[in-house]
């Protein structure tokens, strides 16, 4: 079966759903079949984070179970899977058994009576990360515009500021409350710094960076401290914020923070983990 006009439309109306909705989710396509199969090359079907079909068609419940598998693996790693989905006396001819997975490709074996073959490419969709950025300073203001160039979902926390003088962003907050597992750039300069910096720091995100000097920064600790805030927490802020590129101008400094967060993102994708997000869609 090749999906039909009707079939392609709902899934392209699923798949914007939860892009809106900022939700993980994966795109099979059948790119081989041999023999008898259900669905033939260019079959499409959409899967949700549990690696339920939304929408489309891909083949029963042998073609399912495995595409579940492989969009499981595929939302986890961050990186498309290729599942070979073929009869077991076929698999033992390859030297190869269902589950496994050799020169990037996953093995399955399909038990139906159809004894058919069939490759399928399993494409991860995952949510932008995001980067907040507390404050309207000039190295905040120029961090929002730079950050713009790279696939970041940019929400700037400008309590108090006319939002008619700010930068084009995705979202702009009349707080500091940000996603959970957003990358955060505490960039208040003298403007709300320990307010900003305790509100982060009250939620889990797996990068915080602190714009300032390390005496202010050692300053505004204490005090937290005081109040409360885990010096555990307080020891994985960077500050002063960014690499250090001898930057001076806020569009170097601002450069050098970018550089930063990308450096931690790769790092955590790299280890295995995306940064959780709640915004809109990026492949990474």
């Amino acid at each position: 079966m090749t999906p039909s006009a009707a079939m392609l439309e709902e899934l392209e109306t699923r798949r914007a759903e939860l892009e809106a909705a900022g939700q993980p989710y994966a795109l099979a396509t059948v790119v081989r079949t041999l023999d008898a199969t259900s669905a033939k090359p260019g079959a499409k079907a959409l899967l949700d984070g549990e690696g339920t079909v939304l929408a489309g068609w891909v083949g029963g419940g042998c073609a399912r179970g495995a595409i579940k598998r492989a969009t499981l693996a595929a939302l986890a790693d961050g990186a498309p899977q290729f599942v070979s989905l073929k009869p077991e006396d076929l698999l033992a001819e390859e030297g190869v058994e269902a589950g496994e997975a050799r020169d990037n490709i996953r093995y399955a074996r399909n038990g139906c009576p159809s004894r058919g073959s069939m490759d399928i490419f399993v494409e991860p969709v995952l949510p932008r990360p995001c980067l907040g950025i507390c404050g309207t300073g000039p190295v905040a203001l120029a961090l929002a515009d730079l950050a713009g160039r790279f696939d970041l979902h940019r929400v700037l926390c400008a309590p108090g500021a006319d939002s008619t003088d700010l930068p084009k962003v995705e979202e702009i907050r009349t707080d500091f409350a940000l996603p959970q597992g957003a990358l955060v750039v505490v960039a208040t300069q003298g403007k709300g710094d320990e307010a900003a910096l305790r509100h982060v720091l009250r939620q889990d995100h797996p990068f915080v960076a602190f714009v300032g000097s390390k005496r202010k920064f050692a300053t505004l600790s204490e005090r937290l401290i005081k109040d409360g805030v885990p010096r555990a927490r307080l020891d994985a802020v960077q500050a002063p914020a960014g690499l250090d590129i001898g930057a001076i101008t806020p569009e170097e400094i601002a450069l050098s923070i970018l550089a930063q967060v990308v450096a931690a993102r790769r790092t955590s994708i790299r280890a295995g983990g995306e940064a959780d997000s709640t915004q809109p869609r990026a492949v990474i």
